[in-house]
């Protein structure tokens, strides 16, 4: 085979230039520590690595993620701490304002504290975030969460979703608490009352306390199911109960049918998860069993109070002034759960829906006022004058089963702002305290919890923290063990390379000096 000059030096160029890119790649590889650097140095390799850079920016994510939760639960913590102390000062402050021995002024005094605390802890239900969000607004961070009402009562304008985010493959973690289930899930513990039934005419020698809850379960199964009561008294030191089919139930009192009024705790009755305190207050020398005897109290479920709200944009100034459960049986059976909305239809025909109303939404009810009130779903509704066709109303119920320390601050010092000026206003004055320290430490109960899911968070952040650390170096480990030049084979390799662009240098050199001339 003959082999022209041309072809020889075009071969030998192309043999120079490969061993020559070949030692520069080598000589790269070793400045730069990178063995692949592009997807050709090795096809498998290359897309094994874009899958582990894919994963490592995805775990930069996530421990963004996790800096911005950690932020979040340390700012949320740090406010709910300072609303525990402030209901921790306002329940000494309750104790203290059932003491004996303050005046009006003094009870006045202590009412004035607690207004501070309570506009301070209003002001911490609408704290913000580092980003300027609400933060116990749920997903509406946007929009304040708490407002108060012209009547000194506090709504919640947000929603209940809790916001997350993602901090690895397969974990989330909320970054707020809705101020629904924070503060507005509070028990009250306030759920029962007392009405005296005999005698006709209350002469203040006996009363009865509102009843506080001990026990939820025991409340839910037995006292709801058992009411109204009937607690009858025997003597200055013995009753009986009757519950509402007339059977006699004294024996599961705490006191089977005993008490002492002038021993401390020893006038306190618990009755089916709910506790009473008797107090008799008696003139001296009168004799305490027949001023006792023939004293009858009735012991029931507070019922759903009921708030009417007239529209903004209502033609008439029509309001209604009460709404009353006129037959319980309708109202339970009737009223929606979520709150109704009365639309006037005309001047004096209504229908009533469930909230919220939507278009195309079905009346539940309708019907016509009469001599300006109207019965509608087991309520009953004073008008204070003549509507106008589409004015509308929107009418909440308060089951009593949860309350905001917010409402519980208001209610205290409503109470304690009222002067005492005779033995029911006392009474009234020890029902209210005993009902706001309860419900105070109900609602730093509640606070505790969403303290402890916070803290729980707070340990599967740190436990993921260190996973996706682990992921991260082993991450970076299988990167460098893929992409990294292995030094001392590409030390060898550069070396052999180069003695390779040396010796074909040289074979050019003396084979392109052959010529036939060089044999005449």
């Amino acid at each position: 085979m003959r082999i022209s000059t041309a072809q020889f030096y075009d071969a030998s160029a192309s043999s120079y230039t490969k061993n020559f890119s070949d030692l520069n790649k080598t000589r790269e590889q070793v400045d730069s520590g990178v063995r692949i650097q592009s997807a050709g140095d090795d096809p498998v390799g290359a897309a094994r690595l874009l899958v582990l850079q894919q994963q490592q920016a995805l775990l930069g994510q996530y421990n963004s993620n996790m800096s911005t939760v950690n932020n979040a639960l340390l700012q949320e913590e740090s406010v709910l701490s300072t609303i525990t102390e402030a209901l921790q000062r306002a329940s000494d402050l309750a104790v203290r304002a059932g003491g004996a021995g303050l005046t009006d002024a003094d009870r006045t005094s202590i009412s004035s504290e607690l207004k501070e605390i309570e506009a301070n802890v209003f002001g911490l239900l609408n704290s913000r975030d580092a980003n300027g969000n609400y933060m116990f607004g749920g997903a509406k961070s946007t929009t304040q969460p708490y407002v108060r009402n012209a009547d000194g009562t506090y709504s919640f304008q947000g929603d209940q979703t809790q916001l997350s985010l993602q901090v690895s493959d397969t974990l989330s973690l909320a970054t707020n608490d809705s101020g629904f289930s924070v503060f507005d899930q509070a028990t009250n513990k306030e759920r029962t009352q007392s009405t005296l039934t005999a005698p006709a005419t209350n002469d203040g020698k006996v009363s009865l306390s509102q009843g506080l809850m001990t026990s939820t379960p025991t409340y839910n199964s037995r006292f709801a199911s058992g009411q109204p009561y009937s607690l009858n008294f025997k003597s200055s030191t013995e009753f009986t109960i009757t519950d509402a089919s007339g059977k006699d139930i004294t024996a599961e009192t705490t006191t089977n049918g005993k008490f002492d009024a002038d021993t401390e705790g020893g006038n306190v009755v618990t009755l089916r998860g709910v506790e009473f305190r008797i107090d008799v207050a008696l003139s001296e020398g009168e004799n305490a069993d027949t001023a006792v005897a023939g004293h009858a109290f009735r012991l029931e479920i507070r019922p759903d109070t009921l708030t009417a709200t007239r529209g903004a944009g209502n033609a008439s100034t029509a309001q209604i002034t009460s709404s009353t459960i006129s037959n319980a049986a309708d109202y339970h059976s009737t009223f929606p759960s979520g709150g109704a909305a009365i639309r006037f239809t005309s001047d004096s025909e209504y229908a009533l829906y469930a909230q919220p109303m939507t278009d195309g939404a079905q009346p539940i009810a309708k019907g016509t006022v009469t001599g300006g009130a109207f019965t509608v779903a087991g309520v009953t509704y004073q008008l204070s004058d003549t509507p106008k066709a589409g004015d509308q109303f929107t009418v909440s119920a308060n089951t009593h089963q949860t309350q905001n320390p917010l409402q519980t601050l208001a209610k205290l010092r409503a109470v304690l702002d009222a002067p005492i000026d005779d033995k029911n206003a006392n009474v009234d004055l020890r029902n209210a305290v005993a009902s706001a320290v309860a419900n105070l430490a109900s609602g730093r109960e509640r606070i505790d919890i969403t303290r402890g899911s916070i803290g729980a968070r707070g340990n599967s952040l740190e436990i993921q923290r260190q996973e996706n650390t682990s992921l991260g170096l082993a991450n970076t480990t299988t990167q460098s063990a893929i992409g990294n030049t292995d030094m001392s084979q590409a030390v060898i390799t550069l070396t052999l390379q180069q003695a390779m662009l040396e010796a074909s240098q040289l074979a050019f050199s003396r084979v392109s000096q052959l010529s036939l001339f060089n044999k005449l």
